[in-house]
């Protein structure tokens, strides 16, 4: 059953993973810094190698890459348990990539943050 406190979170979640795409549009990883807990994470493989680290490797992955001014992102789901939350973005002409993502969050004094970000690169 989905409660106001739900909703309410639900629409925090989805403002956090806009942050996300945000910075994938404008090409700048200081954009998507505000989604994300300061200690995040990041693994995922780009062809046969490991992308794996603190959260700062999106960051300038990011800003190496570029803008992807035509991205086509959505959340796909999301699941929510008090202060724990998961959520699935497939994301589409990112640079001419497509990608899966799963964020983990933890919601931080009132605040949803980004732990963990895990990503499928599809081939």
């Amino acid at each position: 059953m989905t409660t106001a406190t739900n909703i309410n979170d639900i629409d925090q979640i989805t403002r956090v993973v806009q942050h996300y795409i945000d910075g994938a549009k404008s090409g700048k990883g200081d954009d998507m810094k505000p989604a994300f807990h300061v200690d995040a994470t990041i693994y995922g493989y780009i062809g046969p190698d490991l992308f794996g680290g603190p959260i700062q490797g999106l960051f300038d992955w990011n800003d190496e890459n570029g803008p992807a001014g035509d991205i086509q992102a959505r959340i796909v789901n999301i699941n929510i348990t008090g202060t724990i939350a998961s959520v699935q973005l497939e994301a589409d002409n990112w640079t001419g990539h497509r990608f899966t993502d799963l964020f983990n969050l933890v919601k931080f004094d009132g605040e949803w943050k980004i732990i963990s970000k895990v990503f499928h690169l599809h081939g």
